[in-house]
């Protein structure tokens, strides 16, 4: 095997206008993006580094609430999860799920990734047929009739000016996060293979993948976004017209393969099946309720992470909260309390231009 990466390296050398070189293992894991900024490459170094010996911990919260579900997660485990999840929101003021929060999740962001945090976004898009706010059953789970799929892939319609127009306003919010050197875990268009969302379920040419590539062109060649690593989301393939294969974008569009699991339903079969496509890519648990057991990553340990979804973290009985301090206590689990990992994360935030964490975090406020 290294025989070969040392030949293949002196023919790649061959062709470039510096000379021959050999290839480093950086050169293996580079983010998918054009000149990927350097904290998003270290961040997705870190990802490769830990594949197979150590899964972070991690906790979604709702727009709205800041880290209400990240603190609940300590009350209930006895440490802070080490990925700090957000999303950017779709309803109306006052809803958990407020687009006007959206300042307020900037602002959370930036202070969880000063503390430590990892940061992965999501973003329940609302349906390109209507403006914001809107209801999560009345767009976000919405439908589009054929006719209007079509417009939307199709460049110049109405209707793809009207999605490009909703992306560029994520697209400002992510570039705060740029210019602040944050990289991101983003996770857009979650759950594809699944028909509960006006953007899943669309298998063949035009389907699913073109809107998900779509959405990769516009944020990274139109509007030069270089902080994010680009999650491929999937759910599980529970029926035959919900299969990986029939929504994979392609190696070239994903740095991470992940997979959404409610339910305990963390089979085998779907674990091997995500690693294969993932073709040596880091592969992540995005969304769980409650969270994989010792025993599951033991048999799938290479899950680099897994997160709780906002306000599921105590469950419904002491049994669950008793597994997940279990697992957060683990060996193999890391969480923004450990000190291995507040030392591990040293080159990311040197990426960012911050300094290495304390090995004990400070105690949490009363």
């Amino acid at each position: 095997m290294r025989l070969n990466r040392i030949i293949l390296g002196f023919l790649l050398g061959l062709l470039s206008t510096s000379g021959p070189r050999l290839l480093g293992a950086e050169d293996w894991i580079r983010p998918v993006t054009p000149n990927a900024s350097p904290e998003a490459v270290a961040l997705l170094k870190f990802l490769h580094g830990i594949s197979g010996t150590h899964t972070l911990t991690g906790q979604h919260n709702y727009p709205n609430t800041k880290d209400a579900s990240t603190r609940e997660a300590l009350q209930v485990s006895g440490k802070v999860p080490a990925i700090f999840g957000q999303d950017f929101g779709f309803a109306a003021p006052g809803d958990k799920d407020a687009v006007s929060a959206r300042p307020d999740i900037i602002a959370e962001v930036k202070r969880q990734y000063e503390k430590g945090s990892i940061i992965t976004l999501c973003w329940h898009a609302v349906r390109p047929t209507e403006d914001e706010p809107v209801t999560f059953r009345g767009s976000v789970q919405g439908k589009l009739t054929d006719s209007q799929w079509n417009d939307l892939i199709t460049p110049g319609t109405e209707l793809n000016r009207r999605w490009c127009a909703q992306v560029d306003v994520i697209a400002g919010y992510l570039k705060q996060l740029q210019d602040a050197h944050i990289p991101v875990l983003w996770r857009p268009y979650h759950e594809m293979n699944g028909n509960w969302f006006w953007w899943g379920g669309r298998r063949g040419d035009r389907g699913t993948t073109v809107i998900y590539r779509q959405l990769f062109d516009r944020l990274v060649n139109h509007h030069k976004l270089n902080n994010l690593i680009w999650i491929w989301s999937v759910d599980r393939p529970s029926t035959p017209e919900r299969q990986f294969a029939d929504f994979f974008p392609g190696t070239n569009y994903f740095d991470v393969a992940a997979l959404d699991v409610y339910r305990r339903d963390f089979q085998q079969s779907y674990y091997d099946d995500l690693l294969k496509l993932s073709a040596g890519k880091p592969i992540a648990l995005a969304e769980v309720a409650p969270a994989p057991t010792i025993d599951i990553l033991r048999q799938q340990p290479k899950w680099a992470w897994w997160m709780i979804w906002a306000q599921m973290a105590r469950g419904r009985d002491t049994a669950t909260a008793g597994a997940l301090r279990d697992l957060v206590n683990d060996p193999r689990s890391w969480s923004l309390s450990d000190p291995a990992y507040r030392e591990a994360i040293t080159p990311i935030r040197a990426a960012s231009g911050l300094p290495p964490l304390n090995p004990a975090p400070e105690p949490p406020a009363q």
